[in-house]
């Protein structure tokens, strides 16, 4: 159904865009970095598109116009009004150069496969956080996607999340082309590093700037010689990345305070008694909205009050639809709350699969799920729409705000009202659901991406498995074969590829307050205001086709989980050093928080911003669907521990 409406909707968009070569030029803009001309915004994060603001978590604030975003085939630019409102860029955004002629091989630029390569002496680049003066691993790519070389972006991203709240120097530097050849760097850069230039020169402003990131490099022993372009950034304070959230949260169940949240039981399916799941309930929970439009549908956004944060309009309620599964043994022994979530655009039925079915039976918890609103099937056409016009994105990242608040409204119905409800007694009048255990969450695919979020800002959760999870969708859309049709649209109305990942750097900024990219550094220790630590358990699937195991891996150094060792079988991973950065889980059980990766023989990802090979077969459900793999989420979720089930071997998940 939801691929076929999309389907629809691209033909649609399709004869309204039109299929040109590429998207109509914008004149250039005022305020352009001519440092990197290939594109404006470029090179990107930059500081040089924020301006001083004392009234910000980092004293800065994004300060771009309409003149300077992408445009689409219509000519319409990105509206860059809900951009400015934050106070730096993502942390985990990619930076973004187009550097003629560049060859990262002969480079010796860190890839994929070398992270600590990043960090040695002579790398061609360079990151280091001004405030420690530590160099920060990365790899590099050139965009596969990209045709025409002209229009290919340097592509380098963090092997962790950049620190909330801390500015960047970037340098490049001893580039080479094909033949070895070093590629000298733009005209406007080499006059920046020459002679301070005169009063009322286009360049004079620019140039003072360039001198503060060229004083913090030559601090850390990055000097001019070979340089070819460097540049600064700020990463977006904490208080900035989270505080629409907590806003919503902490209104949202002062207002509620010791009372239940509303709810109404629509639907009770009794199954066969040969059925290890006894009762399937539907109903709906009635959750405080504070978007702008009654019930907050898809399209809606943030309604803000006088203090710039979202406000709840009177009355203004959403009904969150739930569904949850009831196994059999809660009638004798009452079972563990648990929230679900769901895969890709899905819907909260998908707590009524197979493998989630199975582990509420084999191991005793009652699950119950609702959309994601702002990423669920509702939210399709809105998802489209944003894709044809980059304009339409705060719509999805303000509703998948209010989204994580229906879930924790949801899990604290189960923990209160609904425990007591007839729908959710046993034949002899027991409650089925045990109130002191409290309350768990198992997610999968996007359920384990913004499930990611949901823990960070939880304060009922304290333990979550994330199944075949990751961070950052500006890293995870080229990676998913997921992303084909949607990217459809995005082609049609951004043919340019440069702009393409200028456009995704740009919705990570807004994406980031609604997914676990935006949280991850509070996601464990180091908890959001009035919020207390997590634990988390990482299920990874070896070579997954939908949610690129790279995205799990950043997740793991950004929130301080351990792998678990061997992860693979010698050979499967071709890292010079596999799982860089990822401490191994000590022996016996630990408790912490950790990443296993489930192997059921699928080749390792692809080593280019692409999907894998639709030739291969996709283990992405499989670690779900292990007995193993369930048995250590379920023991985790219980106790916090992290058991070996593998037998101090490779987890091994079958496949097919």
């Amino acid at each position: 159904m939801r691929a076929r409406s999309v389907i629809v909707l691209t033909g649609v968009l399709a004869s309204l865009l039109g299929v040109p070569a590429r998207a109509a030029a914008a004149p250039a803009a005022a305020g352009c970095d001519p440092i990197d001309p290939a594109a404006c915004l470029l090179p990107f994060p930059n500081d040089w598109y924020t301006v001083g603001d004392p009234k910000t978590g980092t004293g800065r604030r994004i300060d771009m116009t309409a003149a300077q975003t992408p445009r689409n085939t219509l000519g319409k630019a990105v509206d860059p009004a809900e951009w400015n409102r934050n106070d730096g860029f993502s942390p985990g955004s990619m930076l973004l150069a187009h550097v003629p002629g560049l060859d990262l091989a002969r480079t010796g630029a860190a890839p994929i496969t070398d992270i600590g390569g990043s960090l040695a002496p002579d790398a061609p680049i360079v990151v280091v956080d001004t405030a420690t003066g530590e160099r920060w691993p990365y790899f590099a790519e050139l965009d596969a996607n990209a045709t025409d070389p002209a229009r290919r972006a340097l592509i380098v991203r963090p092997a962790k999340n950049f620190l909330e709240g801390h500015r960047y120097a970037v340098a490049l530097r001893d580039l080479r082309d094909a033949a070895g050849r070093v590629i000298p760097p733009t005209a406007a850069f080499t006059r920046l590093l020459g002679p301070d230039l005169p009063a009322g020169d286009p360049l004079r402003a620019r140039q003072a700037a360039e001198r503060a990131t060229l004083a913090d490099l030559a601090a850390r022993g990055v000097t001019t010689e070979g340089l070819y372009l460097a540049w600064d950034f700020t990463v977006a304070s904490g208080r900035n990345l989270s505080e629409r959230i907590l806003k919503i949260r902490d209104d949202a169940f002062a207002k509620l305070g010791a009372r239940t949240p509303g709810y109404l039981v629509t639907e009770v399916t009794e199954n066969p008694a040969d059925d290890p799941i006894a009762r399937e309930v539907r109903g709906t929970i009635s959750v405080p909205s504070y978007l702008n439009l009654p019930g907050g549908p898809p399209g809606s956004r943030f309604h803000y009050g006088p203090d710039g944060l979202p406000s709840q309009l009177p009355f203004n309620v959403q009904l969150a639809g739930f569904q949850c599964e009831i196994p059999r043994s809660a009638y004798s022994t009452p079972g563990r709350a648990a929230l679900y979530g769901h895969g890709l655009l899905g819907a909260e039925s998908e707590v009524g699969s197979g493998a989630v079915k199975a582990l509420a039976a084999e191991h005793g918890f009652v699950f119950c799920a609702t959309k994601w609103a702002g990423l669920s099937q509702d939210d399709v056409a809105t998802a489209v729409l944003a894709l044809a016009d980059l304009s339409g994105f705060p719509a999805l990242a303000d509703r998948m705000q209010q989204g994580l608040l229906n879930m924790m409204w949801l899990g604290r119905a189960m923990t209160t009202g609904l425990a007591g409800d007839r729908a959710f007694r046993s034949p002899g009048g027991k409650s089925v659901i045990d109130t002191s255990l409290g309350l768990s969450y198992d997610g999968n695919s996007q359920g384990g991406i913004m499930g990611g979020a949901l823990t960070a800002v939880s304060t009922d959760l304290r333990r979550s498995v994330l199944g075949v999870p990751g961070m950052n969708y500006s890293t995870l859309l080229n990676r998913s074969t997921d992303f084909s049709t949607y990217a459809t649209v995005m082609n049609l109305a951004y043919p340019d590829r440069l702009d393409q990942q200028i456009g995704l750097a740009l919705l990570q900024m807004l994406w980031d307050r609604g997914e676990a990219d935006g949280y991850a550094q509070h996601m464990t220790s180091d908890p959001l205001p009035g919020t207390p630590p997590h634990q988390v358990l990482m299920h990874v699937a070896f070579g997954d086709h939908q949610v690129s195991p790279l995205a799990a891996e950043v997740e793991a150094r950004t929130i301080g989980a351990r792998i678990h060792r061997p992860a693979t079988a010698e050979g499967r991973n071709p890292d010079t050093v596999p799982y860089w950065g990822i401490p191994a889980l000590p022996e016996g059980p630990f408790t912490g928080s950790g990443l296993v990766i489930w192997d059921s023989g699928s080749p390792y990802q692809p080593l280019t911003n692409t999907p894998p090979s639709s030739d291969t077969r996709d283990p992405h459900s499989d670690p779900r669907k292990s007995a193993d793999a369930r048995r250590q989420a379920a023991i985790f979720l219980k106790t916090g521990e992290i058991v070996d089930v593998c037998a101090g071997l490779p987890c091994r998940a079958a496949g097919g």
